[in-house]
């Protein structure tokens, strides 16, 4: 396949009817294309317009008011620069005529009225002939698949933040394709903090484990870039989660062999539900704030991981740390509650969270280059850094600091840290 320019949109589109630019739009979003690139025009106003920009990589054109589909299909390539994929749609049921037209180059050729399933099937093949190998080209480098659990240990701790910007470094710091898992399944914000719609694909997991398999995940995850997606839902209140956890399994699964890199946001009742899900992470990051609460529940996850989950490297994140004066604990004081140091400490930056916030993008995107933001590069390179030696059979963990006999008990450390708080040893 020829070069594609690095200046390429990914997709346009020309329709000649609203009812299939209704179609054709919300599916465009859920692959991450701009929605606003399906415009209405006959081929005609394609051939128009690609004389006068750039090719797309993937272009679909409407072939229904075309009265020679065949010549006007190659007038189209006379502007077409070379690698661009064309899926054509057309009201014509003609097998001589569907032929035709794979012969001049079309890639697919949709029957109207539109079929969104076809239209999604089409675009996914059109992906993997883009993203395939040229000739002459060396395959890509198989890299080894790295993954990470990300649990908080106190609700508002931040985990959800956290794994989004995660998952975003990967994608776009590593260059790794890299799947975000949110198991927050009712009230989950990995779709939101990326301003995508979180779709019906995770629901629809658990609700048919059995349809679970490498053409759903290609289908079910929403795409927020080239090569970051997201699977996760908005469930309704009512509806309570009714699984063993092999459905969570399966998908993990699927997305190890569909993607480089997976990030799953595991909130602490999946994790009492399902622990089994910790147990198979390579990584488990623990994210805490500086609190008397957070300190006895990191206390207990951290217990339970060395217990259940040993192969496990478990990294500890501090977020949302105020400035010492305005803290309820300090860092000194909850490292020795807890009797391991914390490994990363992630400031608190009130403006730079709304603006993500605002903008629909995670807080690495727009903080990049900041303080803030640079303990979760550090985290992200961690995590890639954890899967290469485990592939090369150099497990390096980060794990917590090996308990002393006699350790005192969970009612001890916190009895000892109460004390300390009422003594003024911690700084306020």
């Amino acid at each position: 396949m020829a070069d594609r320019p690095a200046t390429r949109e990914p997709f346009a589109g020309f329709v000649t009817d609203d009812a299939s630019a209704d179609i054709l739009r919300p599916i465009v979003h859920s692959f991450g294309w701009q929605a606003d690139k399906v415009q209405r025009g006959d081929l005609r106003s394609a051939v128009q317009a690609l004389s006068v920009a750039s090719s797309p990589n993937l272009l679909f054109v409407d072939l229904s008011e075309t009265s020679d589909p065949i010549s006007d299909i190659n007038a189209l390539a006379e502007v077409c620069e070379p690698g661009t994929v064309v899926i054509a749609a057309g009201q014509v049921n003609d097998v001589r005529l569907y032929r035709d037209l794979l012969a001049s180059g079309i890639q697919d050729y949709l029957l109207k009225p539109l079929n969104p399933d076809a239209v999604r099937d089409a675009f996914t093949q059109a992906q993997t002939l883009l993203t395939a190998p040229k000739m002459g080209e060396p395959a890509p480098v198989q890299r080894p698949h790295c993954a990470a659990a990300v649990i908080g240990t106190r609700g508002g701790a931040g985990a959800s933040t956290v794994a989004t910007s995660l998952a975003w470094l990967l994608s776009e710091r590593a260059g790794r394709t890299t799947a975000l898992l949110d198991l927050d399944v009712h009230f989950g914000i990995g779709a939101l903090a990326l301003d995508l719609e979180p779709g019906r694909g995770l629901t629809d997991a658990i609700e048919n484990p059995s349809r679970i398999d490498g053409l759903f995940i290609e289908r079910a995850m929403v795409r927020a870039s080239e090569r970051l997606a997201v699977l996760s839902a908005e469930a309704p209140i009512n509806s309570p989660v009714l699984t063993d956890g092999s459905v969570f399994r399966r998908l993990r699964e699927e997305m190890r062999n569909a993607y480089e890199c997976t990030v799953v946001d595991l909130p602490r009742s999946i994790l009492v539900n399902h622990p089994q899900l910790a147990q198979e992470m390579p990584v488990v990051i623990v994210v805490t704030e500086y609190t008397l609460a957070a300190a006895r529940d990191a206390i207990r996850i951290l217990s339970w991981l060395k217990s259940n989950a040993p192969e496990a490297t478990v990294l500890l994140l501090a977020n949302r740390v105020h400035p010492a004066a305005q803290m309820e604990i300090s860092r000194k004081d909850f490292e020795t509650s807890i009797e391991r140091a914390v490994d990363y400490q992630v400031p608190f930056d009130q403006k730079l969270a709304v603006q993500a916030a605002k903008l629909g993008k995670p807080l690495a995107e727009i903080g990049k280059g900041t303080k803030t933001v640079a303990p979760l590069v550090d985290l992200a390179a961690k995590v890639v850094s954890i899967a290469d030696d485990l592939a090369g059979g150099n497990d390096r963990r980060a794990g917590a600091a090996a308990a002393g006999g006699g350790a005192p008990s969970l009612l001890g450390r916190l009895g000892q840290l109460r004390s300390r708080l009422g003594s003024g040893v911690v700084k306020r």
